[in-house]
């Protein structure tokens, strides 16, 4: 689930609560108030932890993937500047969908004399399911 949807089941959820509140009342169950109030409240709670969760963690790749191209600015002929804290750079544009620019930084990896063939053949099979994915994908919205 992404940041946006997330923050929409949010306000779709602050929505229901009053209503459910009225519900409650007009029913006159008062444990009814009591257990939307507690739901509702662990329900937001969760939400929220949970949207601060993903926006740090996408941060953080975003943060990784930048290292990974810093380093191989500063050292484009050293097959070690291709990975951050064991991932390599075309791995991390894969993992965040894009698929072109992952494609471009094999290959130029590949060509790299110090370059572990066992290291290509990864990449390049991780490229090719993610390509795919994206064409079976594209066959099911047409």
């Amino acid at each position: 689930m992404n940041y946006a949807a997330t923050l929409a089941v949010l306000v779709v959820l602050s929505f229901c609560f009053p209503l459910t509140v009225r519900l409650g009342v007009q029913v006159g169950v008062p444990e009814a108030i009591m257990a939307t109030t507690l739901g509702a409240l662990l329900t937001f709670t969760s939400t929220a932890y949970l949207v601060r969760w993903q926006v740090r963690h996408h941060r953080h790749q975003l943060e990784q993937l930048e290292a990974a191209r810093a380093q191989v600015r500063a050292d484009p002929d050293n097959p070690r500047s291709y990975f951050v804290r064991g991932e390599h750079l075309g791995a991390m544009l894969l993992r965040q969908g894009r698929r072109r620019e992952a494609a471009e930084v094999i290959d130029r990896y590949s060509r790299l004399g110090g370059a572990r063939e066992s290291e290509i053949v990864a990449l390049h099979e991780a490229l090719s399911r993610a390509e795919r994915r994206q064409r079976r994908a594209q066959g099911r919205e047409a």
